[in-house]
């Protein structure tokens, strides 16, 4: 049986994306792309195929290279460059707007690293300003290279930044001003928007239209993901094959109607209705964006479209594989979104559980056919989401059920049917009123499905097995000639698994540290055997954003959280623990400004939980006149030999009034305010040896923290040093007789920390 060019087409574009990307985490030089010619040209010469494979993995190596190569250089972060760009998309944020530029022109500072490779950057523009897709603006940025929060089993920011092409992150500065050099040029997809505000329908209503008919998902809320997210529908609002294959169907029976009626005797050998399809097809996924769902259904339908035509018939894993080869020649970041393999994974199950199937008859025979492919599509689906965004949407098989035939059935169509007669404005306006009835459905049922099947977020530990035990069931179920004792067997592991534990137990008398990387701020948890403790909530920036909302699914338990002081960096995750978790007491000094009920912090108080130690150093008793960072809750934490110091914001006067209640060495000192030089005098620095110290910074912080004289002083004293600003979250037990041994969260590309 002959290979075929579509599965090495799409093998070769693989091979290319992960050589580029190997080379780029390896820390090698695009020479290998010199190399990579030199084998096509060469192959070329012998076998003209293998050649041209060679091409297209090579194809997609200069792509991904290309786009690493872009991002903004490390000494221009901080720097102010001067770029003229288009605006993409401008979204509200709080009191700000998030505006994503593709660049057309940027200018560095002199004796500064050149910016002309930068092609994309995402920034907040604090302005009076409007800004609107399309416009080109000349303005002046302070810039930063992609990066993200390194915290162990969240979400990676600097990831999903690097697969969506964003070269550079930061904000707008308002001196001098933005100054707009052109108005927004004819554009399909702003006329269309600016046309669907103008109609008279509710908000509600306009975004859903501008998401499930335009693939502009931005429009959606918060509230409006959260709602999909939980019930599993999210792929109902992508542009995907329902969509694309809707828009092909029905520009061919429109088409194949005017053949028939122009040419009544010969209509039938028309081939002119199937390429009016074709292009209603490709017309369509473009103005969706071509994302790589929309760009792999367009690719699909135009194969049916071929096959069903009379021409020549390839198989539907050949399609599949064309798919694939060409949404990555296109597109080679498509590799790392998860999007992407969902939508390809989810098509390749279908075509297993179908193929060699008779095509259904009758009401009845869609009706089971519909059923099967929900309940066969639905583990394998769950386990892909499980693995790719740690979260299951029980309600989902359920959902998609009903939600699926209401939204291609009657959503959808409406939804199209109303932009082509929208130039009726009586018939246009009444097929939108049927969709505002129809998604009014649809959002009573998936708002009843979350009231009773939340989305559930399961412990970290389970998430692999729980995605394999999901694999299992669906491949048991989907595939022929398998036994029914695995079948139950795999049913009953699905069913038995979410109620198992497979956290790992901490011992008695161990204490476990993490210190979460948050940016400029501070979050410290501290968990024993039956206790779990916070010192600090960690910062809330501008726009109400705080990381402490990414790192822990909702419903967790704290029994204590200590606020060292109401400084924004410290409690400024207050808000997001009262929402999302549950705390059993408040702790912070006497007089600080917070929204929650607390008991002051004291010097003297001790307790003791699981064989762990706790102690108050600081503030002393009562009110008093210091200043919110010389008020801070200085706590010790001991477990036998092995002491753990953490001293807030106090300043060098107050590290001399406790000093001698510290019995040196300290194994563990989180350095006072972030390395700030008012903190870690000399005589506590001398008197504390300590043996590991920790700088809560935040990376390219503007404050240059930790200061160098604060660094000398601990290198003088021998002390390892850490910092969240560049290794990430940092983690580490506290146990008798236990040398301390500090895990980092953050990969240091060709180099490891040795103390």
């Amino acid at each position: 049986m002959r290979l075929g060019v579509a599965m090495p087409a799409a093998m070769a574009a693989l091979a290319g994306g992960m050589v580029a990307w190997y080379s780029i985490t390896a820390g090698m030089t695009p020479n290998v792309l010199g190399w990579w010619l030199i084998a096509a040209l060469l192959a070329m010469g012998w076998r003209l195929r293998l050649g041209v494979w060679l091409l297209i993995g090579g194809w997609v190596f200069i792509g991904v290279q290309g786009e690493w190569s872009s991002r903004l250089p490390d000494g221009l972060s901080g720097e102010d460059v001067t770029i003229e760009a288009t605006v993409l998309t401008a979204q509200p944020v709080g009191d700000a707007t998030r505006l994503l530029l593709a660049v057309d022109k940027c200018q560095a500072p002199a004796q500064r690293p050149r910016c002309s490779a930068l092609a994309k950057v995402r920034i907040t523009a604090y302005s009076d300003a409007l800004f609107n897709p399309g416009e080109q603006w000349r303005m002046t940025l302070r810039l930063r290279p992609p990066s993200g929060f390194a915290n162990p089993d969240t979400f990676d920011f600097e990831q999903w930044l690097w697969r969506e092409g964003i070269h550079a992150t930061g904000y707008l500065r308002q001196d001098p001003p933005p100054e707009r050099l052109s108005a927004a040029g004819p554009s399909l997809r702003p006329l269309a928007l600016g046309f669907l505000a103008q109609q008279p329908l509710n908000e509600r209503t306009k975004r859903w239209l501008a998401a499930l008919t335009l693939g502009d998902s931005e429009q959606l809320t918060q509230d409006d993901w959260s709602l999909l997210n939980a019930t599993g529908t999210t792929h109902l609002v992508v542009i995907s094959g329902l969509h694309v294959g809707l828009v092909a169907s029905f520009v061919l029976m429109l088409a194949k109607l005017a053949a028939r009626v122009t040419t009544p005797t010969n209509w039938r050998m028309r081939t002119w209705p199937w390429w009016c399809a074709a292009a209603a097809c490709v017309g369509y996924a473009a103005l969706a964006g071509m994302a790589p769902p929309a760009m792999r259904a367009m690719v699909m339908t135009l194969i049916g479209l071929w096959v069903l035509s009379g021409r020549h018939a390839p198989s539907p894993w050949q399609g599949w594989w064309l798919a694939l080869a060409l949404v990555l020649i296109v597109d080679p970041l498509a590799l790392w979104r998860p999007g992407m393999w969902l939508s390809f994974v989810a098509v390749a199950w279908l075509i297993i559980i179908w193929q060699g199937r008779q095509r259904p008859q009758g009401i009845k025979g869609w009706c089971w056919a519909l059923v099967r492919t929900q309940l066969l599509l639905a583990p394998l689906m769950a386990a892909a989401v499980l693995v790719a965004f740690g979260r299951v949407a029980p309600a989902a098989p359920l959902i998609n059920l009903l939600a699926v035939p209401w939204v291609s059935s009657v959503m959808v169509p409406t939804a199209l049917l109303g932009w082509l007669l929208s130039p009726l404005p009586l018939v246009g306006h009444a097929l939108w009123w049927l969709f505002e009835q129809a998604l009014g459905v649809f959002h009573l049922l998936l708002t009843l499905a979350v009231q009773h099947w939340p989305l559930w977020e399961p412990d970290r530990p389970l998430t692999y097995p729980l995605a394999f035990a999901l694999l299992l069931l669906s491949l048991c179920w989907g595939l022929p000639a398998v036994l029914p004792g695995l079948r139950l067997a795999a049913t009953a592991l699905v069913v038995a698994l979410p109620w198992w534990s497979l956290s790992p137990s901490i011992p008695h008398g161990a204490l476990r540290v993490s210190v979460h990387d948050v940016g400029q701020g501070q979050l410290i948890e501290l968990r024993s055997k039956n206790y779990r403790l916070l010192y600090d909530t960690g910062p809330r920036f501008r726009g109400g954003f705080m990381p402490l909302e990414t790192l822990w699914s909702p419903g967790q338990h704290f029994d204590q959280v200590i606020v060292s002081h109401a400084d924004n960096d410290h409690a400024g995750g207050i808000e997001a623990l009262l929402a999302d978790h549950q705390v059993k007491q408040w702790v912070a000094p006497a007089g600080e400004p917070l929204p929650v009920t607390s008991r002051a912090c004291q010097r003297g108080q001790a307790w003791q939980r699981d064989g762990v130690n706790y102690r108050f150093l600081w503030p002393p008793a009562g009110n008093n006149a210091f200043s919110a960072n010389d008020r801070s809750c200085v706590l010790e934490v001991s477990v036998g030999e092995q002491r753990l110091l953490i001293t807030g914001d106090v300043s060098t006067e107050i590290e001399r009034r406790f000093l001698l209640e510290v019995e040196p060495p300290v194994s563990v000192l989180v350095a006072g305010h972030h390395g700030s030089a008012t903190s870690s005098g000399i005589q506590f620095v001398r008197h504390t040896s300590p043996e590991q110290v920790i700088f809560s910074a935040g990376r390219h912080n503007p404050f240059q923290h930790p200061v160098d004289p604060v660094v000398r002083r601990f290198r003088q004293q021998g002390s390892c040093l850490w910092s969240t600003a560049h290794d990430g979250a940092l983690r580490f037990w506290l146990q008798a007789a236990h040398p301390i041994d500090v895990k980092t969260m953050r990969k240091q590309h060709g180099h490891r920390k040795r103390c």
